[in-house]
């Protein structure tokens, strides 16, 4: 290696032990990261990107991890170059942490929930660096006035619930940054974050890099926040890197058809596609010649659309709707404290149209979604859904009711049971509800639906964990359908997902919202996915609906300065 290499990864071939035999996760990989230079990695889930950053960091997991052959070769300040595959797991461990650090991408899942967030970044300190607890402490708190934290004190002592998700993020670099790092490893930190939290963790990761002079291989499926931070890129797929090289090359010309797909697969600010490209398209001419051919949706068309669906009378009219939590409680459980979660919410939704509602996490959105579904029940003011007032109704004439209006939750997983198989529970609300007569006919309709959403007949009868993020995804959107539902709220629906699998949902919503005659509210905190989607969009803040125009209007211009601050927000592709 040379001497401005930090990192150099030669022929890297890395396999899993699974039930089906050996699985390559990674092929003849080679990776140069250089000194002080911020290298992006990208690829889909299943690439191989984390894999590859897992063996850097030393931690795959020996009993089923095998490294087939390969070199991965630090250039250690003190000993010097060093293959990181060979030297000893004593070595390894002085090294980790302590040259070459890592911030996971789940900050929940990687902080130790038992443990304050504070003495969580005191240990590498005090391990590394051999300081005493006064000095690892003040050493901490300026960490975290380095990461920007609001309030370093009371984040020293909180717990990780007690975080927001950005926060959390912020303390995981805080510790990745402790012991002045040679490298940091950022996998996927900012996925599924605000555009504002996003915007601020990449502003932050720039500066550090600057300030330290530190490299960063910078993992991520998004091209357009690794186009933001990165001056070297890689693109990985299916284990092998299928193209590397400068930044602003790569992204204005790129060479290889994955490399084009995941740039396309975005949905574009400046105009509005019938349908999204998929990798599939990139990667078969004849399905990019039919994409290419029937690219943009024209103002005109969408104008005589937009007529059509506003001459009628709205199918939702959310009126002066208020939901407030209570947060604290007296010695005779009487409530001391509240917050009020939705306050005023005013809007209506016609029959076709998607309305799109942002904002950042804590504005509401999820709230507002869950009251009119009836699941937050409301503390003040009326859903009207198709001229009926909702709170008026009893417990059994709303379940009666519940047939037309479905959500998709925020994270597939979570929504399904792990020991209930797909097919039962989608007949589950059939059998409840007397959808179809016996179990032949609502079998026969739920495969059906899976294979309309994109799956098979024989995920009939698998589990949750059988399943992929976007095929889990599918499901649950199978799970809103088996109802005939006329209106769907649709929350966060696709914010952790692929690029590419994103593109495939979304075009699948829209190919079902006409083939069904649906009504969507899309819940996002994605302003370029949100105006693709929407018809209009509306905006929360603080609970509060700010701003509510035509999606195209709106982006253009913006009514009102927090609007203006979360487009501004939004990473250039």
């Amino acid at each position: 290696m040379t001497n401005g290499h930090l990192i150099s990864v030669r022929n890297l071939s890395i396999s899993f032990t699974t039930d089906d035999g050996l699985q390559m996760a990674t092929e003849n990989v080679n990776l140069d990261i250089m000194s002080g230079e911020t290298h992006g990695l990208v690829g889909e889930s299943g690439s191989g990107k984390s894999v590859t950053a897992l063996a850097i960091m030393g931690l795959l997991n020996r009993k089923s991890a095998h490294i087939i052959s390969g070199e991965i070769w630090f250039n250690h300040p003190l000993m010097g170059p060093s293959d990181l595959l060979k030297i000893p797991a004593s070595a390894m461990e002085s090294i980790r942490g302590r040259y070459i650090s890592m911030v996971f991408q789940e900050p929940m899942t990687s902080l130790n929930p038992v443990r304050r967030c504070g003495w969580q970044v005191m240990e590498s300190l005090l391990w590394h660096k051999r300081m005493s607890s006064h000095l690892a402490r003040d050493r901490v708190m300026e960490l975290f006035n380095e990461v920007r934290l609001d309030d370093p004190l009371k984040a020293f002592n909180a717990w990780p619930h007690e975080l927001s998700g950005g926060q959390k993020q912020r303390v995981m670099i805080a510790m990745a940054m402790a012991c002045d790092p040679l490298m940091l490893i950022a996998d996927e930190p900012t996925t599924a974050l605000d555009v504002t939290v996003q915007k601020g963790i990449l502003e932050l990761m720039q500066s550090l890099q600057l300030k330290h002079q530190m490299s960063i291989l910078f993992i991520s499926h998004d091209l357009g926040v690794v186009k933001e931070l990165s001056a070297r890129v890689s693109v990985m797929r299916l284990g092998n890197v299928v193209e590397q090289g400068r930044a602003t090359k790569l992204f204005k010309t790129p060479d290889h058809p994955y490399t084009k797909a995941l740039i396309a697969c975005r949905p574009p600010l400046g105009e509005r596609p019938e349908r999204l490209a998929i990798v599939d398209d990139f990667l078969s001419n004849a399905s990019l010649g039919i994409w290419k051919k029937n690219l943009s949706l024209t103002q005109k068309r969408r104008l005589v659309r937009h007529e059509k669906i506003y001459a009628s009378e709205p199918l939702l009219a959310v009126k002066n709707l208020k939901v407030s939590f209570v947060t604290g409680r007296n010695w005779w459980g009487r409530p001391t404290r509240s917050f009020t979660a939705v306050n005023d919410v005013s809007f209506t939704v016609f029959k076709g149209e998607t309305l799109g509602l942002v904002g950042e996490s804590g504005c509401g959105k999820t709230t507002l979604g869950r009251s009119i579904m009836q699941l937050v029940r409301p503390g003040e003011g009326q859903v009207v859904y198709s001229g009926i007032n909702l709170a008026a109704l009893s417990a059994k004439e709303l379940r009666k009711l519940r047939t037309r209006f479905q959500i998709i939750f925020q994270d597939p997983y979570a929504s399904l049971t792990p020991g209930i198989s797909i097919g039962s529970a989608l007949m589950e609300p059939m059998q409840v509800h007397g959808v179809l007569e016996g179990k032949k006919q609502r079998k026969d309709r739920i495969i059906w639906l899976l294979e309309k959403v994109g799956l098979e007949a024989r995920h009939f009868d698998r589990y949750p964990h059988e399943f992929s993020g976007g095929q889990r995804q599918r499901i649950c959107i199978a799970r809103a359908l088996v109802m005939h539902p006329d209106f769907i709220v649709c929350d966060e629906s696709v914010s952790a997902l692929d690029v590419s699998v994103q593109a495939q949902v979304l075009n699948l919503l829209n190919d079902l919202k006409e083939e069904f005659g649906l009504t969507y509210i899309f819940i996002s905190h994605d302003l370029s996915v949100v105006k693709y989607m929407s018809d209009r969009v509306m905006v929360m803040y603080q609970g509060r609906l700010v701003d509510i125009n035509e999606a195209d209007a709106l982006y253009a211009n913006p009514g009102n300065n927090y609007t203006r601050k979360l487009i501004e927000a939004i990473p250039i592709h």
